[in-house]
Order: structure tokens, then C-alpha cells, then sequence
């Protein structure tokens, strides 16, 4: 008979029980596993929509306890005619295996999530949404990840438990009577969801210890796979005014960088990208050929900027300042190869195998094997002053005015404007800076966008809108410092962002991406210009202090999961020794203190003795036997009591009973009833309770002892009957006599 056929009406059978509480799990599993996948944005739309609208319908059927389950015919004709639409997506639609397979994968859930029926099935459908999450792990480097795994464990920790109890229940060959109580499947379902979370904590810590500690065989291999976006634009060799302006109004994190010494977020540095010097009217291009960079003996590049074929001069002079800062960069997948790098960058160290540098020092990173990601790297800050910039003097080298005093054809206002702004100029250096300070007074920041392009849009910026982005503005001192024949040049990059005290690290955004001026005077070579006006400040606030916390967990997340290589644990091992061994070395020297401290305490106790040998002596001996009188202090204490006792019992009946009842160790009779003896008033004047002992007793003592109160021709037979040596039917009489006398006797 079936476990239902035997239950109460009003109880739910067990079986049946678990069955919907495993129909939820697996349908939770199954969702959040989609969930996951389609946070990582690597989906398209159509898709997210068709699926979720399955999964809200198979949810709306598991709440109103409602079914539908498709035929197992018809599964198999939509199997095949997906199989001939998985071909057209992979070539036609999708034109990807890693896409297409996601849909193959998708399709197959939704058509067993409303079809299972047998054990496969729901076995199936769980390892479809393991490889969902699975996928999603190659579709994103989100720190979100981590958030969604642990729920999804969680989910599939409850789901397995009720899939091996569903098992357990419908097969079992004994029938267990069924609960009366209503609630205990609900207390079951609580107990599932206390122990979930702690087995699953467990799993993450075994899987963290194991993540970190099983020896690397790939590098990064997590971050090869990862999305690019569209944020490489402004970056590339060919920019278009007004680009900037859109990547400007994102807030997506594109590098983390960290400075050594630095925990106070002291630098206002810019990172630059690549040096535009070509502008035909409406785009700015770097048409310079570049070189590979010079490999060291140490493994690092050396990315001084390449030098033109048969140049003379350099471009840029060796500095006269040092001011030499080491950094590290932990750039996001935003599909470009260009190294950031701060002004006057030396050296680059990372794993890549070709890296080029030009004339204007852009450096590119030419391994397609290995994207831009985490790079070391040391620039020279230090800038002339302004003294010797205002006596700069001289001609810049052939190849500058060659490639940057080049100009389309241009409004013939703005030569008027740059000529009368520097009217009262007496130095390269000065015209730079008050067009510098013009454009930064006169002229309003804006990231809005004209709805119509103009023709001439560097005209339009100066004499109409007078608004535009950090590229209008670079832009327009650029051209005004070549009208002036000042060699000039558009730097595209990012400004430094805001700076995380937790990590000590700057966070870069896209909102920080910038455009400024590099113009070159002779002997001290491209010296950097922003005539871009300051935009609003940033508000520091609560929530933008859990952003900074979100960070910290997201650049933790990306360098020692996504980036986590053999270097990585190579590291991670250097600090572990270290670590140890460091903390070796405190437990040794604070040994090394307190033994020290021993042996100086030694020493001076030595001294003490040695000057006056007969006064430490008398006190060692009165030490000594002070300490050997507390220690035997309550034995020394009932030994004088009993001492006195002997002479004066009636001074402490209690205690002279006390030493009797242990002394003598008497007992009842069998009868093992205590029997109360009335000792005389002159002796303890109590009463002693007498238990039983299989050990001899001083038969004479306790003769004497009671001769007084009790009569010559029962006093034997009453001793020989406490020991057990008296006839037992004649033990009543005789002990009733004994108390009569024992009675009279003390009255």
C-alpha cells in the first residue's frame, strides 16, 4: 500500500511533502542559475525576455499547484528542430560557439523544466543550470559573481538533500507511520534552510583553501575569455571630437592603480594613453611608426620613446629632475592595447611577450595572447619650473615641427583670437599659458551633445556654443599654439579618480576619461597644458562610502581570482614565509626577553645572597617551614583539636562525635537501619550515626567505651551484634533493651 493510502486525512503524507518542496528547490535552482547568466549582460535581449517569460509561467504553475507538461513526442520534434536552428544561429545569428552553445543550453532547460517526469530529468535540469552559472563565469569578471555562486550553492545544497529524501521516501520498502503534526514537514523545510547555508560556508572555505594552494598551470585564463566593451574608443590612433564626451557619462571602472608609499591619495597625476598629432579639421590621428620596445637583462621594457630614422636630436632631453614613482595598474577588459602610463614613463613589467613604443611615447601591447590587464611600470614626474620655461629658447628638432605645427585649413578668426589672447606675451611659454587660462575663464564645461554635427565644429565651440568637452577644448589650444608656430600636440587618457583609503588604490573610471595639451619647448621637451574648466565636485557622502567598500571587494575579486596566476601564488607564498616568519621571530625575541629577565633576576638574587649569607639562610629555613605548615595547615589543625578533645569532649560534642563515628566505623545490624546511640553527656554529648564496615573494629574500646551506660549482660551480646556476630532473630529484642537503658540512662 502507498504511504498516502494510509495517512490521516488531514496530515500531508511525507512523500508528498517533499515532492513540492523539490519541485520549488529545482525550479529556484534552475532560476537562479538564468539569473546569473543574464547578469553578466552577455546575453541578448530576445533571449532574456523569451526564457524569463518561461520561467515566470513554470513559476505561476508551482503557486497555484497547476500542470502543464509537454508531451514526451512533441520534445523530441522540437529537440530536432533546434538542432537545425542551432546550425543557422551559430553561422548566421550568433556567429559565435560560445553564444550559440548558450542557446542550446537555455533551450534544452526550458523544454525539461516543462516535461520532467522521470529521475534523469530532474537530474538533467540540475547540471543544465550548474553549466549556466558555468558559463556565466566566463561571461563576467563581476565581483556580483561570487554573490550569485554562493546563492546558487545554497540552492543546490537544498535541492540535492531533497532529491536523495524524494528517492529515500518513494522506494522504501518499510512504511513509517505518518506524523500527526501538521507542522513537522514545516520544521523539516527550517532545518533544510539552517544547514544549507552552514554546509555551504564550509564548502566555500575548503574551496577557497584549495583555489589558493592547488599549483597554477594557466595564466588568467577566466580574464582571456572576458567581454570587451566599447570603452576603447578615445584610445585608439583616430578620435573624433565629441567621443569623449560620451564615454565621460559612465561611471564603468576602467583601472584600479596603486602607487608605492602613497596611502593619503597624494597625486594628481594624468595617465596618458596615446598622443594625437595630426587634426585634419574634425579628427585628431597619430600617424607615427612604432618601435618594439628594448627588452633588460631584469625581464622589464624600456619604453623611452622610440627615435625617429637617422634623428639627431631627441625629441625629448634628458631631465635635469628626478622624481622617479613606481605603480602598479590593474586594468578592466575594455578592448584596447594601449599601456596608461604616467608622464615620462622608463620602464614597463608584465607578462607580455611584444610590446612597441612611438616617437610620441604611446606604448602598445602587440601580444595578442595576453590583453592588457595588470602591468607595472616606473615614470620620472619631475617637471622644469617656471624659470626655465620662460627662458626656454632655441628651435624644437626637425621631426617636432615636421609633425605637430601641421594645420587644415582653418577659420581665419581663430589666428586673430590666439594673436590678440597673446598679445602681451614675451615667451613661448606665457602665450601657452594665457590661452591656457582664456580658454579656462571664458569658456563653460558641458557633456551635452549638439543634435547636429556642424561643419567646422572647432569654430562652432569657439565663436557660438562656447560649451563643449575636454577634446573641444584641448583641441582649440592645440591649433591656437600652432597658429603661433609652438609645436603642439592632443593627448587622450584619463585624469587620476578618486582615490579608495581601503585599498590605498585610485579608482579610474570612464567618467574620467581626458584630452589635454602637450606643447614642446626646446631643451626641456613636451610640457603638459589643461585648459579644460574643473567640473562639479563629486559628492562624498554614505552611499559613496559603501561604494569605495564595493570597490575594495571588486579590485580584491579581480586581481586574486580573475588575474590569479603563478605570480599571484608565487606572492602569495613569498608573504605567507615572510609572515611566518616574522611571527617566528617576535616568539623568539620575546623568549629571548623573558629569559634574559630570568637570569638578570638570577643574578641580582645571587648578589643578595652572597652579601649576607646568614640572614638569607635563617629566611629560607622559615620560608620552608611556613610552607610546609600551610600546606598540611587543616591536618596540623585536626590533630591539636583531636589532641584537646580527648581530655575535654564536652567542649565540642560535634567534633569528639565526629572523631568517634570515624575512629570506631560502626554499623546497624542487617536490618540496615541506622541505629542512634546516646553517648554519656561526659563523653561527646551527641548522637552518632553508625554505618556498616567490612573491616575489624577495637571491640575493647567501644566496650569501655559504653560500659557506663549499659548493663554488664548486654553489653558483649550488643557489641558482638553492631559487628554482625549475634543471632539476627534476636537482634530487635536486644537492641529495644539497650535503647530503654540508654534512655533511662541519660535522663
Amino acid at each position: 500500500m502507498h504511504p498516502a493510502d494510509t495517512a490521516k486525512p488531514d496530515t500531508i503524507p511525507l512523500p508528498v511533502a517533499i515532492q513540492r518542496y523539490f519541485e520549488v528547490s529545482l525550479y529556484l535552482l534552475v532560476l537562479t542559475g538564468f539569473g546569473t547568466l543574464a547578469s553578466t549582460g552577455g546575453l541578448d535581449l530576445p533571449t532574456v525576455v523569451l526564457v524569463g517569460m518561461a520561467l515566470l509561467f513554470r513559476g505561476y504553475l508551482l503557486a497555484t499547484r497547476r500542470e502543464f507538461n509537454i508531451p514526451e513526442r512533441w520534445t523530441n520534434y522540437l529537440t530536432l528542430a533546434y538542432v537545425a536552428f542551432y546550425l543557422v544561429d551559430y553561422f548566421l545569428l550568433s556567429g559565435s560557439f560560445l553564444t550559440s552553445a548558450v542557446h542550446l543550453v537555455l533551450f534544452g532547460m526550458v523544454v525539461r523544466l516543462f516535461s520532467a517526469q522521470r529521475e534523469r530529468d530532474h537530474y538533467l535540469l540540475a547540471i543544465l543550470s550548474f553549466v549556466m552559472v558555468l558559463a556565466a563565469a566566463v561571461l563576467t569578471v563581476d565581483s556580483i559573481f561570487l554573490f550569485s555562486l554562493a546563492a546558487f550553492m545554497v540552492i543546490a545544497v537544498v535541492t540535492f538533500v531533497l532529491m536523495e529524501m524524494r528517492h529515500a521516501s518513494w522506494r522504501a520498502s518499510i512504511i513509517a507511520k505518518e506524523s500527526g503534526d501538521q507542522r513537522a514537514y514545516r520544521r523539516m523545510a527550517l532545518s533544510l534552510a539552517g544547514a544549507s547555508p552552514l554546509l555551504v560556508t564550509l564548502i566555500m572555505a575548503g574551496a577557497f583553501v584549495i583555489f589558493f594552494i592547488l599549483p597554477r598551470v594557466s595564466s588568467r585564463y577566466l580574464s582571456a575569455y572576458s567581454p570587451t566593451n566599447d570603452l576603447s574608443v578615445g584610445f585608439s590612433d583616430r578620435v573624433q571630437l565629441g567621443q569623449i564626451g560620451q564615454i565621460q557619462q559612465s561611471t564603468y571602472v576602467v583601472m584600479h592603480i596603486k602607487i608605492d608609499g602613497d596611502t593619503s591619495g597624494g597625486y594628481d597625476l594624468k595617465w596618458r594613453g596615446v598622443a594625437l598629432g595630426l587634426f585634419d579639421g574634425r579628427n585628431w590621428s597619430n600617424p607615427l611608426e612604432q618601435a618594439l620596445a628594448v627588452r633588460l637583462p631584469d625581464g622589464r621594457y624600456s619604453v623611452l620613446p622610440a627615435r625617429a630614422r637617422r634623428q639627431l636630436e631627441s625629441e625629448e632631453p634628458t631631465p635635469a629632475a628626478m622624481r622617479s614613482i613606481h605603480y602598479r595598474v590593474v586594468m578592466e577588459p575594455v578592448g584596447t592595447n594601449v599601456f596608461f602610463l604616467a608622464p615620462k614613463p622608463a620602464t614597463l613589467e608584465g607578462d607580455y611577450r611584444l610590446v612597441a613604443v612611438d616617437r610620441a611615447g604611446a606604448v602598445y601591447d602587440l601580444d595578442l595572447g595576453h590583453p592588457v590587464g595588470r602591468y607595472e611600470a616606473n615614470s620620472n614626474i619631475a617637471s622644469p619650473t617656471v624659470e626655465e620655461l620662460r627662458n626656454a629658447s632655441g628651435s624644437p628638432p626637425a621631426s617636432v615641427s615636421l609633425n605637430y605645427l601641421q594645420l587644415p585649413a582653418l577659420d581665419a578668426r581663430i589666428p586673430r583670437v590666439a594673436e590678440q589672447i597673446t598679445g602681451s606675451a614675451t615667451s613661448d611659454y606665457e602665450k601657452a599659458v594665457q590661452i591656457e587660462h582664456y580658454l579656462m575663464l571664458k569658456y563653460g564645461y558641458t557633456l551635452e551633445l549638439p543634435r547636429v554635427r556642424p561643419a567646422d565644429p572647432l569654430a562652432n565651440f569657439l565663436f557660438q556654443r562656447k560649451q563643449g568637452h575636454c577634446e573641444y577644448f584641448a583641441s582649440a589650444m592645440a591649433v591656437m599654439l600652432r597658429t603661433l608656430h609652438i609645436p603642439s600636440r592632443v593627448v587622450n587618457g584619463f585624469r587620476t579618480g578618486e582615490f579608495n583609503d581601503l585599498t590605498s588604490q585610485y579608482v579610474v573610471r570612464a567618467s574620467n576619461a581626458h584630452s589635454w595639451v602637450e606643447a614642446y619647448f626646446p631643451g626641456y621637451g613636451w610640457v603638459s597644458f589643461d585648459p579644460t574648466p574643473p567640473g562639479p565636485p563629486q559628492a562624498h557622502g554614505g552611499w559613496n562610502r559603501v561604494m569605495l567598500y564595493a570597490d575594495a571587494m571588486a579590485s580584491f575579486w579581480r586581481e586574486w581570482v580573475i588575474d590569479y596566476d603563478a605570480a599571484h601564488q608565487n606572492t602569495l607564498a613569498q608573504e605567507t614565509a615572510r609572515g611566518s616568519r616574522r611571527l617566528l621571530e617576535s616568539l623568539r625575541e620575546k623568549a629571548r626577553q623573558q629569559y634574559a629577565a630570568m637570569l638578570n633576576a638570577a643574578s641580582q638574587a645571587q648578589r643578595r645572597v652572597m652579601q649576607s649569607p646568614t640572614r638569607w639562610s635563617v629566611a629560607g629555613v622559615l620560608f620552608t617551614v611556613m610552607l610546609v605548615v600551610l600546606v598540611n595547615l587543616r591536618r596540623l589543625t585536626t590533630l591539636i583539636r583531636s589532641r584537646g578533645l580527648r581530655k575535654h569532649p564536652e567542649r565540642s560534642p560535634r567534633f569528639a562525635a565526629s572523631i568517634c563515628a570515624r575512629r570506631y566505623r560502626c554499623l546497624p545490624a542487617i536490618t540496615n537501619r541506622p541505629v542512634l546511640v546516646a553517648l554519656p553527656q561526659t563523653h561527646a554529648g551527641c548522637r552518632i550515626s553508625m554505618k556498616r564496615s567490612g573491616r575489624g573494629t577495637d571491640k575493647e574500646k567501644l566496650t569501655w567505651l559504653l560500659r557506663p551506660r549499659i548493663g554488664g549482660d548486654h553489653l558483649g551480646d550488643y557489641v558482638r551484634g553492631l559487628f554482625g556476630h549475634y543471632p539476627n532473630p534476636m537482634l530487635p529484642g536486644l537492641f529495644a533493651i539497650v535503647g530503654l537503658q540508654m534512655g533511662s540512662g541519660s535522663n
